[in-house]
């Protein structure tokens, strides 16, 4: 019977994580099927989704740090969106108010819902890690992933290359979460391909809403390449090492106001 409970608390925690990926997800399909009128689409998804984020804070079901984390990875995101859609990796066609260099700025909120879910997850499971790199070795390397997602147009793909160092890096890491009572782990370079693969999942959802289209989806609709999962478990790394990073901070910040102490970074 307790593993069910478990179970059944795990499966709960990991739901209210994900509120705003399935706000997002559930505004496309909808948005597919129903037009608003006077706006366009791309327009009225960000009001949505903008709307979700206040709701989020104003509930508390978000934390003002946690709105600070995802307004990085909205930047972030957007910024690779804008170079992808010029590179024509893929493109938003349909037309909106609220789109630059023809990328809608809603966009950026899809890669900011995988730092809303890291967030949530960490702070609802307790989470914590064991052999962490550190700073320097970790922001190398996620800088190094991040970096490749813009130069591989122009010099070859190190992605595999990167994967490889990434299991070297984080093989002593693990992810330490609680369950009610009982603590759990697992290898944290497992972790990066299961929400990897997830993310890919969601991400066939989202283009056969129309999110947007890979330029063999302008015909019809198909099935994502399984090569993009390769993409999101390296995304998903730069979204541990920045959110492990911050609470790493924020941890020391916090037992240093109760000792009278300033920890150097």
């Amino acid at each position: 019977m307790k593993p069910i409970i478990q179970l059944l608390h795990f499966g709960y925690h990991q739901a209210m994580s994900c509120i705003f990926p399935v706000a997002i997800f559930g505004t496309l399909a909808l948005s597919s099927v129903i037009e608003v009128p006077f706006i366009h689409r791309y327009d009225a998804i960000l009001l949505i989704l903008l709307g979700v984020q206040y709701f989020m804070f104003r509930s508390g079901l978000e934390t003002r740090d946690e709105i600070k984390v995802i307004c990085i990875f909205h930047f972030i995101g957007l910024l690779l969106e804008v170079y992808k859609v010029w590179m024509g990796s893929w493109s938003y066609p349909e037309p909106g108010y609220t789109k630059l260099f023809g990328v809608p700025l809603y966009s950026g909120f899809m890669y900011a819902s995988v730092a809303s879910f890291m967030c949530q997850v960490w702070r609802r499971l307790r989470m914590d890690m064991t052999g962490w790199p550190g700073l320097k070795s970790s922001l190398l390397i996620g800088g190094a992933i991040y970096f490749n997602f813009f130069t591989h147009h122009f010099i070859p793909d190190l992605r595999w290359w990167l994967t490889a160092l990434v299991f070297i890096v984080f093989w002593k890491t693990w992810i330490i979460y609680r369950v009610r009572t009982t603590t759990y782990r697992m290898p944290l370079t497992l972790a990066f391909f299961i929400v990897g693969f997830v993310i890919w999942l969601a991400e066939n959802i989202a283009t056969f809403f129309n999110a947007w289209q890979y330029p063999n989806q302008h015909e019809a609709w198909r099935l994502v390449s399984f090569s993009k999962i390769s993409s999101w478990f390296l995304l998903v790394i730069i979204s541990v090492i920045i959110v492990a990073q911050l609470k790493y901070v924020k941890a020391n910040r916090t037992k240093d106001a109760h000792t009278g102490k300033i920890t150097q970074m």
